[in-house]
């Protein structure tokens, strides 16, 4: 048996009782245990969330809905559930579903900015809708004006890392080295699939960039290669366990979103085992 199955194994009977709890959208989540109880500083700070590209092939409506049968609070929409160019009516309608169904909206992205209308369509979209952290993709040429911005609207932009492929942004060093001399608003989005995908330790870059860490797409792959696809967390070649304690080591206290790509059509099942595995791991470290 390897190490990885081994460590699996070690997590999937607490991994799969946050798996049931998910389902059944049961109050014992790691937020709400949290906060009945002190912080401990070698507990987690950061919370659970969903990248709603997950969700992509669902409406607002039952996004939101599926979103709370995981057990999940806070959420990132993608603009499949609110369309970057809603009026403020549609976007005050948006956030009032989001909070009528108990979530919290804390980001939208990815958000892809190629001029400078884009840039200002972004942030005039985030204050829109209360959103914390714009998860995007600017232009290099464009983030003089992303600056100021951040500073004139007080809006987080976590740029993501694309792998392989991507001439830009590929690993989340590429994102620092853009980013490093401005706002300490502006950092990155960690995507850790497409940061072992390209061949990088999504631990080692958390702790590496930890001061520009500003979001967390976690997810599993199923192979270090640009070749490698989206899995059940847990099934892959990540080693989440050790992301995890790293992310706790360096204090990370942003919103680590569930991003499962696999299975659009019918993800539930697999987006429940993704988080009832990081919940298991939690639970163990």
């Amino acid at each position: 048996m390897t190490k990885k199955q081994q460590t699996r194994r070690q997590f999937i009977k607490i991994a799969s009782i946050g798996a049931a709890a998910s389902l059944t959208g049961a109050s014992s989540s790691l937020g709400q245990v949290r906060g009945s109880t002190p912080r401990q500083a070698d507990k987690p700070l950061f919370e659970l969330g969903l990248a709603s590209y997950t969700l992509r092939k669902f409406d607002l409506d039952d996004t939101l809905t599926m979103t709370k049968r995981v057990g999940l609070k806070y959420v990132c929409l993608k603009d499949f559930h609110l369309p970057m160019d809603s009026t403020p009516a549609q976007i005050s309608a948006a956030v009032a579903k989001v909070k009528e169904a108990g979530l919290v909206l804390y980001g939208g992205g990815v958000i892809y900015m190629r001029n400078q209308e884009q840039v200002h369509q972004a942030f005039d979209y985030a204050k829109a809708a209360g959103m914390k952290v714009i998860v995007g993709v600017p232009i290099p040429e464009l983030l003089p004006l992303v600056d100021k911005k951040v500073k004139e609207y007080n809006i987080k932009v976590a740029i993501h890392n694309h792998g392989p492929g991507d001439k830009v942004y590929p690993t989340p060093a590429s994102v620092y080295e853009r980013v490093k001399d401005l706002d300490k608003r502006i950092g990155l989005c960690n995507d850790i699939g497409h940061t072992k995908r390209i061949g990088s330790d999504p631990a080692v870059s958390a702790r590496k960039f930890a001061d520009r860490l500003l979001d967390v797409h976690i997810k599993d792959v199923s192979e270090a290669t640009a070749k490698g696809h989206g899995v059940e967390i847990g099934r892959g070649v990540i080693d989440i366990p050790k992301f995890l304690k790293m992310l706790v080591k360096i204090k990370y206290s942003g919103i680590v979103s569930f991003e499962y790509e696999k299975d659009a059509d019918d993800p539930m099942a697999g987006l429940a085992e993704s988080v009832g595995y990081i919940r298991g791991v939690l639970a163990a470290i």
